[in-house]
């Protein structure tokens, strides 16, 4: 049958898996907290990326009108045929800016300025694309800046920019918004010098209104950083599984003996402390029980050390069944000695639970023909008890346990020895077992 493990044990384990709770928790916080930024920078950085993009078409846009326009004032402006979409431009101040060809055809002179507000016409027809060429000081009044064009434009006249860009979302939809100045130059100068403007000059500038849609919740990156945030969560949950067992297994080492299955002597240490410490607060009695094999050294050169490992387990498991209280600790302090802690326990209560030991391990009938007369493996037991009203020191109750088992080794081993006083003394007759065998617990 396997040995039972101490309460102890179990503490020990669900301390350390108390413990260890935020090995897990913390890096799971972390790798969550790692996604999500992961997930935000993404996302940023593509609308970053698409608001580049945005403004090199605007850009591109801005540059192809401006040719246009340089193309145009370059040749002094364009004659055209007048039509019902193409009338003479009344803001135009030049002595041939009509010219009649024959009765059925009059050309009229478009001048950069005209020839931009058609292409933007044209432009939001086909493309919902706007252009609109404006200034602080427009000659004719349909150029009259925006808020968000003259905002622009100052910032050009103070040199600020060179040039603004500006993603507008509204609900489903969104514009991008792109303006440029537009700078003086020689072919500019005949209808733009009485203004006062002088070649270098910002006189205005062109802005470019490009529909698109806002981007949508990307699918893809956000399913791709959950299933990166489910693995990485469910690694490190993991290996906090793994560092668990690994730690508990450490502790488990560090408290229990690894030959017999029960507590050792750093964990008896530790609950002698606790149950001296709890007979001083509540004043009632405490019993310990110091326990030897007897002849041990003559069953191992007699069967070998395997056999006396073997025998060990079983006289541990003999010692731990005998227990029968939830309070009740029983550890191996070294070697062939066991040492059993009793809470609560009076001398005659302690004194009945160590012939009950001795009984039990005598009757796990382990062969030892060294060991005479009984050719069995017995014990020898040393009992020492604190009563109500008594304050001794750990050590102390320690000490006459142990002078109480050299007792009874003297006395021919197999057998208990009480410690009363200056003597060790055993009780011709056990007294009943109710006084120990209580369900009172500290």
């Amino acid at each position: 049958m396997p040995i039972k493990k101490e309460t102890a044990l179990h503490d020990a384990q669900s301390s350390s898996g108390y413990n260890l709770h935020w090995v897990r928790i913390l890096p799971c916080l972390l790798w969550a907290f790692f996604i999500t930024l992961s997930y935000g920078w993404n996302v940023k950085n593509y609308q970053e990326q698409h608001a580049a993009t945005l403004l090199q078409a605007a850009r591109s846009f801005f540059q192809q009108i401006e040719i246009t326009r340089e193309w145009n004032a370059g040749h002094g402006g364009v004659y055209v045929p007048v039509t019902g979409a193409t009338a003479p431009n009344p803001y135009l101040k030049t002595p041939r800016r009509d010219i009649q060809v024959d009765p059925a055809l009059l050309l009229t002179k478009i001048n950069p300025a005209y020839m931009t507000r058609q292409i933007s016409e044209i432009a939001q027809t086909h493309n919902n694309i706007q252009f609109h060429i404006t200034s602080l000081d427009p000659i004719r009044p349909q150029n009259l800046a925006t808020g968000r064009e003259k905002e622009a434009l100052l910032l050009f006249a103070q040199g600020k920019a060179k040039e603004v860009g500006q993603v507008i979302e509204t609900g489903d939809n969104g514009t991008f918004f792109y303006m440029a100045p537009l700078v003086t130059g020689k072919a500019c100068l005949p209808c733009h010098q009485e203004q006062g403007y002088k070649e270098g000059d910002i006189r205005g500038g062109i802005s470019v209104t490009l529909p698109f849609t806002p981007l949508p919740f990307s699918l893809p990156l956000a399913a791709g950083h959950l299933g990166l945030g489910c693995i990485g969560l469910g690694s490190i949950f993991y290996l906090g599984v793994k560092l668990n067992r690994a730690y508990s297994t450490i502790q488990t080492q560090a408290i229990i003996d690894a030959l017999t299955g029960i507590p050792n002597r750093r964990s008896f240490t530790e609950r002698f402390l606790e149950e001296v410490n709890r007979h001083k607060r509540k004043q009632d009695p405490l019993s310990l029980l110091m326990c030897d094999l007897d002849n041990f050294k003559a069953y191992n050169d007699t069967y070998g050390h395997g056999a006396g490992d073997d025998c060990l387990l079983r006289t541990a498991q003999g010692i731990r069944d005998s227990l029968q209280r939830p309070g009740d600790f029983c550890a191996r302090y070294g070697g062939e000695e066991f040492v059993i802690i009793l809470p609560s326990t009076t001398a005659n209560g302690a004194l009945h639970v160590a012939q009950t030991i001795v009984a039990n391990v005598r009757n796990l009938s382990i062969r030892h023909e060294k060991s005479l007369p009984e050719q069995y493996v017995t014990v020898s037991i040393g009992v020492a008890t604190t009563s109500s009203g008594q304050a001794e020191f750990h050590e102390t109750l320690m000490q006459q346990a142990d002078a109480a088992l050299y007792q009874a080794k003297e006395s021919g081993r197999n057998c208990v020895r009480v410690f009363q006083g200056t003597a060790a003394d055993e009780p011709s007759s056990p007294p009943p077992p109710p006084e120990h065998l209580t369900d009172e617990t500290s």
